[in-house]
């Protein structure tokens, strides 16, 4: 087996969850999804901490991503310790304690053309 690739600390400087559009169906509501890749052979623990401009930190949210799978996390869906703001700024922090490989996504369905983003996260 190829050693494990990524990091096991990643950011994501820029999240937004724009306040609740409930007259969509659940794939179309507009959401910030964290992808998180192991390709170790050892399950991931991740924690998640998200940073905001006028408050304190708030977790850590903890996932497990099994060995050699990915896992995709919608921010919308975190509840614990408290769930995300919607309408507000904020950036994560994610750690594992193995190397993952960590990718942001937005779905942003405000307009009825929808606009998708997906970028890298920054390795530290």
């Amino acid at each position: 087996m190829a050693p494990p690739i990524g990091q096991t600390c990643w950011a994501i400087a820029e999240g937004y969850i724009p306040p609740d559009d409930t007259d969509r169906p659940p794939e179309f509501v507009s959401h910030e999804t964290v992808c998180l890749l192991n390709t170790s052979d050892q399950d991931a623990h991740v924690e998640i901490v998200l940073y905001f401009s006028d408050r304190d930190p708030v977790g850590p949210y903890q996932v497990t991503v099994p060995a050699r799978r990915t896992h995709h996390v919608k921010f919308n869906d975190l509840e614990d310790p408290e769930p995300v703001p919607r309408g507000t700024d904020y950036a994560s922090v994610i750690t594992a304690d193995v190397p993952i490989v960590v990718q942001h996504t937005r779905l942003d369905s405000r307009q009825a053309e929808l606009a998708l983003l997906s970028t890298m996260a920054y390795a530290g």
